[in-house]
């Protein structure tokens, strides 16, 4: 069994494991997760990201994300201290509208090298931006959350797969995917969330709200979805699913350090990262509201920052796919696989 292959096997185990504490603790969970787990990988992975040049064509195209996440981060903070909007989008526009300018000027960034062809394509994904508002829920709501910490993963793993030839990798995909499908068709009562669990989570509840608001378009109550969010079954499943894909995005990235060698870093950005870390575990201690809000940016700065290498990865799964039918190798080099 080579090296690969005992790293899928391990992140099969992984994704059991926070399968199974998310079917009981689902609240809590994601509350250890976020506030632990997450400050790390954000730190780390922002690192990681750095030593590879952010996988764009410009060198200084990283700048234009960061600001985009700082302007975003000072849309939402200022207009909402919760992200419970779902039946009105409207007050969420100018964030929304920043987030699709990050995502699809990523796409600019990794495709198109040309300065010139870079201004026409941000000229007119700008214009595209000014004539509709129905993405608001999916730039708002999904991509800097579920899909950032479910589908890019599974693209990830996806790709490994596909480079590697690796049945295991496939393997771990067909896991990772049945996963949220168990809490479909396993409900055990579970654990309702404590008044803690409750209270902390409130800034986050506005993705189990909209999801909840979709599947139920005729409920237009505030109190009514937030009732469903903490004290439903279909809030409970949700919440499984939530906590599910957010542990395993963090502990996936962990356990990548012997495949992408995102720890490799100088040792006074190694001293930074730690103390960062320290005081953003010890201000949720203090404060879970508090810790949300003040790492908001540094959360949303990673999101946009790893836009590129979702692009990237997601054509180059259709450069595997194309290698597998006709039998051509087009795909970036190992050392650009995140997961």
């Amino acid at each position: 069994m080579t090296p690969a292959h005992r790293l899928d096997y391990a992140n099969i185990a992984l994704m059991l494991f926070s399968f199974g504490v998310a079917m009981f603790l689902p609240f809590e969970l994601f509350l250890f997760s976020y506030a632990v787990l997450g400050p790390a990988h954000y730190l780390t992975e922002i690192s990681w990201l750095h030593q590879r040049k952010y996988f764009t064509h410009g060198p200084r195209d990283y700048m234009a994300l960061i600001a985009l996440a700082i302007v975003a981060a000072l849309f939402f903070l200022s207009y909402s201290s919760s992200l419970l909007e779902p039946i009105r989008p409207a007050s969420g526009v100018p964030y929304n509208t920043v987030v699709y300018l990050a995502f699809a000027g990523a796409l600019i960034m990794v495709v198109v090298k040309s300065g010139f062809y870079r201004l026409v394509a941000v000229a007119l994904l700008v214009l595209c931006a000014t004539f509709s508002r129905n993405y608001i829920l999916f730039f708002s709501f999904f991509l800097p959350t579920l899909i950032h910490v479910y589908l890019f993963t599974g693209c990830f793993i996806l790709y490994g797969a596909l480079k590697s030839r690796s049945r295991a990798g496939l393997i771990s995909l067909a896991v990772f995917v049945l996963c949220p499908l168990l809490f479909l068709l396993i409900k055990p009562q579970g654990t309702p969330a404590s008044a803690y669990a409750t209270s902390a989570y409130q800034m986050f509840e506005g993705v189990n709200s909209s999801i909840i608001h979709w599947l139920d378009p005729s409920d237009t109550s505030n109190a009514s979805i937030l009732s469903k969010v903490y004290a439903s079954t279909t809030g409970l499943v949700i919440m499984r699913f939530i906590a599910f894909a957010y542990t395993y995005h963090y502990l996936n990235w962990f356990s990548k350090t012997s495949i992408i060698q995102w720890h490799q870093m100088p040792k006074a950005r190694v001293a930074v990262v730690a103390l960062l870390w320290l005081a953003s575990v010890g201000i949720y201690a203090i404060d879970y509201q508090l810790g949300m809000k003040w790492l908001f940016f540094l959360s949303l700065a990673h999101v946009f920052l790893e836009f590129p290498l979702n692009h990237l990865t997601i054509l180059n799964i259709a450069k595997e796919l194309k290698a597998m039918v006709f039998g051509r190798k087009n795909a970036m080099p190992p050392s650009a696989v995140k997961a």
